[in-house]
């Protein structure tokens, strides 16, 4: 497992660092930062021409990556054009998020996995046709129609739940936001859980555990549950950080300013060094994820062994 582990991390490093190069690239040549500095106005040459001098943009591409990087693993992400250090707006922006992405994970899991067992238990029968309605009814339709929904019917016209997040950001607010952004997942998760149960309930160790006489809860928990759970796994490890990176349209609908609304406004504003601090860390994120669905496998599936 130790070696494994290792082997993991070391493929990682090429990939965060093409990765990362990537994203700089297509930030800062696609774009101007200085005169997005301005917006509409015209900045005196000279001024812009000592502005790029300080911040390295008539250096080449390479090297103002790798002197970027040399500043992240400092712990130095830049300045944003509004004067704040990058660094400071992650710490503003991260915890909400965190707190959102937890929420609606929670929900996405519980709800996707008990929908998937029920309708994979059931399957050709009443039930499982209205699983299979419900979560085509959810993908359909799109995260802002749904979000705007549950907004004014829930929160406003009902008030059922808060309508919006304040800036404490207390637990209740999440809830609304937190089954928005986890809506559709939620229907990909039950399906794939349906798919799987389906499948490996007619699989010869079920059917051996069945015939030795273990209770039917044991059969289902134990050995059913557990290894159709593990595409399932994957699919929940990756969407960790497409939750995060993908609550831009949730957390504008609900005013949380969060991951989300910083990578709105960097896009907006084309602030290059926020948008590339913030999708350097989510790429982290990502990496991360996938490394710890694949130790999960093991806990899963105790015939998988990593050499």
């Amino acid at each position: 497992m130790g070696r494994y582990v290792v082997r993991r991390l070391l493929q990682m490093v090429p990939v965060f660092i093409g990765t990362t190069f990537l994203i700089f690239v297509m930030v800062y040549a696609l774009g101007d930062p200085v005169a997005a500095m301005f917006g509409d106005r015209t900045p005196d040459p000279a001024t812009a021409a000592q502005i790029r001098e300080s911040l390295h943009l008539n250096d080449p591409l390479w090297s103002q990556y790798l002197q970027y990087m040399a500043g992240i693993f400092q712990g130095d992400f830049g300045t944003a054009f509004n004067g704040r250090p990058v660094i400071e707006l992650m710490g503003d922006a991260f915890p909400n998020t965190v707190q959102l992405t937890l929420v609606a994970f929670v929900i996405e899991l519980v709800v996707g996995v008990t929908l998937g067992v029920i309708a994979g238990m059931r399957r050709g029968r009443l039930i499982d046709t209205g699983v299979l309605v419900f979560t085509l009814f959810v993908i359909s339709i799109p995260t802002f129609v749904t979000g705007y929904l549950l907004q004014y019917f829930v929160g406003v016209k009902w008030g059922a739940l808060p309508p919006s997040v304040s800036t404490e950001v207390h637990f209740e607010e999440l809830i609304l936001p937190g089954i928005v952004l986890a809506g559709v997942s939620l229907a990909y998760v039950a399906r794939l859980t349906r798919t799987s149960i389906a499948e490996n309930i007619r699989s010869d160790y079920i059917r051996t555990a069945t015939a030795k006489g273990l209770p039917r809860r044991r059969v289902i928990s134990v050995h059913l549950l557990r290894n159709s759970l593990i595409p399932v796994v994957t699919f929940l490890g990756t969407d960790i950080g497409g939750l995060m990176a993908g609550a831009i349209v949730t957390e504008r609908i609900f005013n949380l300013q969060g991951v989300g609304y910083q990578l709105y406004q960097g896009i907006l504003r084309q602030n290059a060094p926020t948008v590339v601090g913030f999708v350097t860390v989510l790429v982290v994120v990502f990496l991360a994820a996938n490394l710890l669905v694949d130790l999960l496998y093991a806990v899963l599936d105790p015939r998988i062994r990593y050499a």
